[in-house]
């Protein structure tokens, strides 16, 4: 049987994701489809404007790591970037909204239909749903992603067999297709991929239920503000904040010695 943590936490404990997890061969087939049948500009906008850009976050080879999504902050691709008004070097605003949304339209109907059914039912529980592939070789330095407020799950799409794991307080764990691997993200972790080929998962970061949703709102707007200003291709997602600090391993290394206690 499956342990679970304080970081590493029991998917039944949040019944709202079922209706990602009960979907997720249709949005892999829509994964899948997308990656096959979309046109060189269509795959080159999805990763100039779709995923969210990191500058903190490092490698450690030169295998890479690659995003795309729909929902940022509890909107639509297509609404932040409006919200925002991003440019970018080869998009204005309007060009970049409007076809991100042609291409949402196109593509991912049943994952923004799943997405839509989950926050309409629990008050835009979710912030960012995107997916994150993991390339060959890939080797992610240790990091935090910094917002006390939210877990991140990750939901099996496409897992090879082998050695790829996240690493986090001293343990290893393991994706799985159709099922979630849910964190608290403010433990530093260091996911890899050792094996040949990639693994795709839909990210979906959302709101702890038990924290005041005005609480966490105000956090959230607050920390976007700060990281948009300082990168606007960071979709809200990743900031300065991401690098572990001193308190970080502190917490690390805690929650390590209280698996001992539980453990004795």
């Amino acid at each position: 049987m499956e342990s679970f943590n304080e970081y590493h936490l029991n998917p039944e404990q949040f019944p709202f994701l079922n209706p990602l997890q009960d979907n997720w061969q249709i949005i892999r087939d829509e994964f899948t489809s997308f990656r096959q049948q979309a046109s060189p500009d269509e795959l080159k906008f999805a990763h100039d404007v779709l995923g969210p850009k990191s500058k903190t976050i490092k490698t450690k080879g030169t295998s890479k790591y690659s995003a795309f999504g729909i929902l940022f902050q509890g909107l639509f691709i297509e609404e932040y970037i409006q919200l925002h008004q991003i440019q970018y070097p080869e998009y204005g605003t309007n060009e970049a909204s409007a076809k991100a949304l042609a291409l949402r339209k196109k593509y991912f109907t049943n994952l923004a239909g799943a997405v839509d059914k989950v926050n309409f039912a629990n008050d835009n529980i979710l912030r960012n749903v995107y997916f994150g592939t993991f390339h060959p070789g890939l080797d992610i330095k240790l990091h935090v992603n910094y917002n006390p407020h939210t877990n991140r799950g990750y939901l099996g799409l496409i897992v090879p067999e082998g050695d790829i794991a996240m690493k986090i307080c001293h343990e290893q764990l393991y994706w799985h297709e159709g099922k979630f691997l849910i964190l608290d993200h403010s433990y530093p972790h260091c996911p890899h991929n050792y094996t040949s080929y990639d693994r795709t998962v839909l990210v979906v970061d959302f709101f702890k239920p038990d924290k005041p949703r005005e609480e966490v709102i105000g956090f959230e707007q607050a920390q976007v503000s700060e990281r948009m200003q300082d990168n606007p291709y960071s979709l809200g997602v990743f900031g300065k904040s991401d690098k572990a600090k001193e308190e970080d391993f502190i917490k690390y290394g805690l929650a390590h010695q209280l698996e001992w206690e539980k453990a004795l």
